[in-house]
């Protein structure tokens, strides 16, 4: 691994902020709330099933979680859902969108030696555009980014066509995430370099059973790491 880079990328969500606790947090609640249907552990495969199954409609985010919500509690109660039932099950929505955004601890330290350094930094998230935007701004870090980028996907070609809009090689860009799927092996596919930063908790369409061996890849335990990795 090399210390200088032209760009550098951060993931969003479970990178600069916490955000997968909040939707396990929901479908906890959604799981129990549907208990007198099935068995909450029954259900919560029911709605991965149906997640997995509407993302190339509805993408990701908050939003898409919500209209599966919906779509898992009518096939699990039989369309036999109360109002009363899906009025909750749209709260649980509305209070996951309006959640705090809270930060992790040592980015702020690290964006502002970034800065300070004069390094270009970017914002590579996927999600919903309005939500994604709105955690942005209520995180007080919109000013340390040269550009936010927000995908519908984070595939090979998402990334090419980025670092084509942004003109830097591959070779001279670094993501940094943590998603070994999403924000690193199609950056490394691609002659990226890719730092994995692991949270405490993982989305099941996330995980990947592969251990990444590449002259471009490194694992590390906390943000702070970057300091002495990157010479900041």
């Amino acid at each position: 691994m090399k210390k200088d880079y032209k760009v550098i990328g951060f993931d969003a969500d479970d990178t600069l902020w916490v955000n997968e606790p909040y939707f396990r947090d929901s479908e906890n609640a959604f799981c129990s709330l549907l208990s007198i249907y099935m068995e909450p552990a029954l259900v919560q495969r029911v709605l991965f099933r149906i997640e997995v199954k509407n993302m190339p409609l509805y993408g990701y985010g908050v939003k898409a979680f919500m209209l599966s919500m919906m779509e898992a509690a009518l096939e699990v109660s039989r369309n036999q859902l109360t109002g009363d039932i899906m009025k909750q099950i749209i709260a649980l929505g509305k209070e996951q969108l309006n959640k705090e955004v809270v930060l992790l601890e040592g980015v702020s330290e690290v964006l502002e030696k970034m800065k300070e350094k004069g390094q270009k930094v970017v914002v590579i998230t996927k999600g919903d555009l309005l939500d994604q935007e709105r955690k942005l701004a209520k995180s007080g870090l919109d000013s340390y980014f040269h550009h936010v980028e927000i995908m519908s996907e984070k595939h090979e070609n998402d990334y090419a066509k980025l670092l084509e809009h942004l003109e830097v090689d591959a070779g001279d860009f670094l993501m940094i995430g943590n998603s070994i799927k999403s924000d690193i092996l199609p950056v490394l596919n691609i002659g990226g370099y890719g730092i994995h930063i692991p949270f405490h908790e993982t989305w099941e369409f996330e995980k990947i059973d592969l251990k990444v061996d590449h002259p471009h890849f490194m694992e590390i335990n906390h943000v702070s790491e970057l300091h002495q990795l990157l010479g900041l």
